[in-house]
């Protein structure tokens, strides 16, 4: 029986351009080479496509590589390889896109993918743009009857008078991940810092209130009706905030935080944590995987933080933690998503 030929895309441009790789790397140990035959697809901070033998560290760099584009012409079907002056087509059965951030998790590869005609994991165009700008997933999520945190946008130009705020807030990229860009501010001055350091990833910044409380999260893997729930962790921090991907050698662990999973929290809280991820979910239309943080209130609520669209599968990100402490090692959990994209459930 021939193998089902996998388009595995990684990289990419966005200040996760490193987690991608890494989380690729733990998806090539773990992906079943008898059941499917994978094709490597590395983007170089540059934007350069190449056809790689594997996602190793020094890609970029050396081994054997040839430039490729992933057609949008739905009669190819898959990728066209540049080699010595000519094209060469590989047909593509799904396309699994491991990357993260801007043009990964945005939309942006998903309306790419939508043209070629080929099946692929993970959230389509409309759920991944609406889930990578928190502002907007709180319009909706806040329409659903969801908490979500108190908060204002500001846009490039748009000064702020930092008396008119209760502190401490959260200044944010209204569009990245793994906390770049993202100062916790205790007065007025220090937020005009804060709006600088975020609009170095995004002109549209974030202002939102501390949630007190626990900082939870929930892997979820489906779509519809039918999903199922990672266990719960609890982020446990001894100062700042979660940032564990910006830090040296994150695969040593954090300086000031570790993922406590199953989360030491009460079962009662438990169940709701995984409802209210599945609610967040459905709301927002995503499909096939995402993890959803949230917070543990202290009056009870579950307060909504962010959705990622295409959570870390690092050795140390939280996604595949929680499946595998749910009973679903990350080789099940990436042959569940192949399956869903190839029957068409996660469409």
């Amino acid at each position: 029986m021939d193998r089902l030929k996998v388009g595995i895309i990684f990289g990419g441009r966005s200040e996760e351009h490193l987690i991608s790789i890494k989380s690729a790397q733990e998806v090539a140990k773990n992906i079943d080479v008898e059941k499917y035959e994978p094709f490597y697809i590395g983007i170089t901070k540059n934007g350069a496509w190449k056809l790689c033998d594997s996602p190793g560290a020094e890609w970029e760099d050396g081994g054997m590589h040839r430039p490729v584009v992933l057609a949008p012409d739905s009669g190819v079907r898959g990728l066209l390889v540049l080699d010595q002056g000519k094209y060469e087509t590989i047909s593509l059965d799904v396309v699994l896109p491991v990357l993260h951030g801007k043009q990964g998790e945005d939309g942006a590869v998903q309306g790419l993918l939508e043209l070629s005609g080929i099946p692929y994991v993970g959230c389509d165009v409309q759920s991944s743009a609406l889930c990578m700008d928190k502002s907007l997933a709180y319009v909706v999520a806040g329409d659903a009857g969801i908490a979500t945190p108190e908060f204002r946008t500001v846009t490039a130009n748009e000064d702020i008078d930092p008396d008119r705020l209760v502190y401490p807030v959260f200044v944010k990229p209204a569009r990245s991940g793994s906390s770049f860009g993202v100062s916790k501010v205790s007065g007025r001055e220090e937020l005009s810092s804060a709006l600088e350091t975020a609009r170095r990833y995004d002109s549209k910044v974030l202002i939102e209130e501390a949630v007190v409380g626990e900082e939870v999260g929930c892997a979820i893997l489906g779509s519809g009706l039918d999903l199922t729930a990672g266990e719960v962790d609890r982020i446990a921090l001894s100062h700042g905030f979660f940032r564990i991907h910006q830090e040296d050698e994150p695969e040593r662990g954090s300086d000031n935080s570790a993922a406590v999973v199953p989360a030491d929290i009460p079962t009662e809280s438990r169940s709701l944590v995984q409802e209210t991820a599945k609610a967040i979910y459905r709301a927002l239309g995503c499909r096939g995987l995402a993890r959803v943080d949230m917070f543990l209130a202290g009056d009870g609520r579950v307060v909504l933080n962010e959705v990622n669209t295409f959570p870390g599968m690092t050795s140390y990100s939280r996604y595949p933690r929680m499946m595998a402490a749910a009973g679903l090692p990350l080789a099940e959990v990436i042959d569940r998503l192949l399956a869903s994209a190839l029957t068409g459930k996660s469409r």
